[in-house]
């Protein structure tokens, strides 16, 4: 018994020691604020709309986001929020940094992407930008001693789940946030690799 109670107490240090470097990480830890890279938009030589827009789409079925819309005619590729990955899903990449993956392990976060591609004289320019939310969860209100263990969700180390009054359900709302450059930069970079891949296996053949 002693054994598994030294063991208990090292799980729950762990715990609040990662989430402490965490909430520290995300607060600046007091240094430099970082340099957000600005996702300018991407330019296509000897391209065009329809397969830009094909390897647009390739590229964010490859990154779990599911396309809501796509429409050519107006050069419009719009995707479903997606829920931000969790520390274990190690082969999600919409955190692009540690801050990022921290966030969206100390809170409920998703992101869509939006890309708009606009032709010009024999060049496709893309533009790309993914909308992030944040889940604001109302409290539950306890009117007795015998309904203070409603305060918290009811989760195993492995899942996480949530008991929602009514009440709760009808306020709880999705927040935007500020808009994910790092992200946005790193998607139009992967849809210009798969047209420049696509160009080479063309070649080849």
């Amino acid at each position: 018994m002693l054994g598994k109670a030294v063991c208990m107490h090292r799980l729950d240090g762990l715990s609040v020691l990662s989430i402490s470097i965490s909430m520290a990480f995300l607060a600046g830890c007091a240094g430099p604020q970082r340099t957000v890279p600005q996702a300018e938009p991407a330019c296509i030589v000897d391209a065009n709309v329809v397969d830009a827009m094909s390897a647009a789409h390739a590229v964010l079925g490859r990154m779990r986001f599911a396309v809501e819309k796509a429409d050519p005619n107006a050069g419009l590729i719009r995707t479903e929020p997606l829920p931000a990955a969790q520390f274990f899903e190690l082969w999600r990449s919409d955190n692009v940094s540690f801050r990022d993956a921290a966030e969206a392990n100390l809170h409920a976060m998703r992101r869509s992407v939006e890309l708009h591609f606009r032709p010009d004289q024999g060049q496709v320019y893309i533009d790309c930008t993914v909308r992030v939310q944040r889940l604001s969860l109302p409290g539950k209100d306890v009117s007795s001693v015998s309904q203070a263990y409603l305060i918290h969700s009811r989760s195993t180390p492995d899942l996480q789940t949530f008991s929602l009054t009514p009440q709760q359900r009808a306020a709880m709302a999705w927040i935007d946030v500020e808009n994910d450059q790092p992200l946005a930069v790193e998607i139009l970079e992967r849809i210009k690799k798969k047209i420049m891949h696509q160009r080479k296996i063309e070649e080849v053949s």
